[in-house]
């Protein structure tokens, strides 16, 4: 009796976390049409691409931060990520890169107040529930909570390495279930995103805890950090996906490298352009009207300079 195939994942992948590295890791030198910066498309198209050949998805979100409004995380913590300022360069590219994701075929995820984090909860619960399996890439440890049965991390490690993290992992790294890395979280502290933590706890401090206690709410409940409990409780808030993030449709997808290959030309990115017209070549060209319709779909920058955390 012939073994059925094992479904393709959907893999959801925080855009922001992989453009921030890419723009980092390759030459500023690097250039597209009207001598603007590159190196974040490059790297991150390569990124993807190599991605969805190892992998195989049935399906692509990439889920993006809004740089340009405040979060409901700002809101709640005025101090949460605050300081930062990221190159014009990068906003530029970062404006963009939605624009090659929707050429590729892939979808979406953007919207005001919400993370690229939420979107990556939100879209593994909903794939959880139909039954199927996920891959979510990040360079933010925090997506840790999301390591299930059906969920694997793919977590960079090195250049060209992505470690798959489950709950076993995330057991052996920080010595908690996956669904209390939150709780973790909240009382080790984050310095990265400002978050303070409980006086005195580090990681150990904070694994033991949740040992003992099984929950930051346990432990306040039994009269731990009286005099931080508000705080505490909200970074946990603060360290929480937010699966209720609204998503676009994530049926079955088909890349159009062919689209993305003329809007890499158009760029002047020819190498890319290249890469995406052999992927192209052994299947049918996509739909000319979806081609006419990737020249609308970047989003417009608006406002002032963001503040932003780099990946972790």
């Amino acid at each position: 009796m012939r073994k059925a195939k094992p479904a393709r994942p959907l893999l959801v992948i925080d855009g922001d976390s992989f453009a921030h590295r890419s723009y980092h890791a390759l030459p500023k030198s690097l250039r597209r049409k009207g001598d603007r910066g590159a190196g974040a498309i490059i790297g991150f198209a390569n990124f993807l691409l190599r991605l969805y050949a190892s992998e195989q998805p049935r399906a692509v979100l990439v889920a993006w931060d809004t740089l340009d409004e405040p979060t409901y995380r700002q809101r709640l913590f005025p101090d949460y990520q605050s300081g930062r300022q990221f190159d014009a360069e990068l906003i530029d590219q970062l404006a963009v890169l939605p624009q090659f994701v929707t050429a590729c075929g892939f979808a979406n995820a953007k919207a005001p107040g919400f993370e690229a984090d939420d979107f990556l909860a939100a879209a593994a619960a909903q794939e959880e529930r139909s039954g199927g399996a996920v891959l979510v890439a990040s360079g933010d440890r925090d997506a840790f909570q999301l390591a299930s049965a059906r969920t694997t991390i793919l977590h960079p490690v090195k250049a060209g390495e992505m470690a798959r993290i489950g709950p076993t992992e995330v057991r052996e790294r920080y010595g908690v279930e996956p669904q209390q890395v939150p709780d973790f979280i909240a009382l080790r502290g984050d310095p990265s995103d400002k978050l303070p933590g409980a006086p005195g706890v580090g990681p150990k401090g904070a694994a033991a805890l949740l040992h003992q206690y099984a929950s930051l709410d346990d432990a306040l409940a039994a009269g731990r950090f009286s005099a931080h409990a508000e705080a505490l409780r909200l970074y946990k808030r603060i360290a929480t996906m937010d699966r209720s993030a609204p998503l676009p449709a994530l049926g079955d997808q088909t890349p159009s490298w062919c689209i993305a290959a003329t809007l890499a030309r158009e760029w002047e990115l020819n190498r890319l352009a290249d890469r995406l017209d052999e992927l192209a070549a052994p299947s049918a060209a996509a739909p000319p009207e979806r081609a006419a319709s990737v020249a609308n779909a970047a989003p417009k920058p608006r406002g002032r300079s963001p503040k932003r955390r780099p990946s972790r």
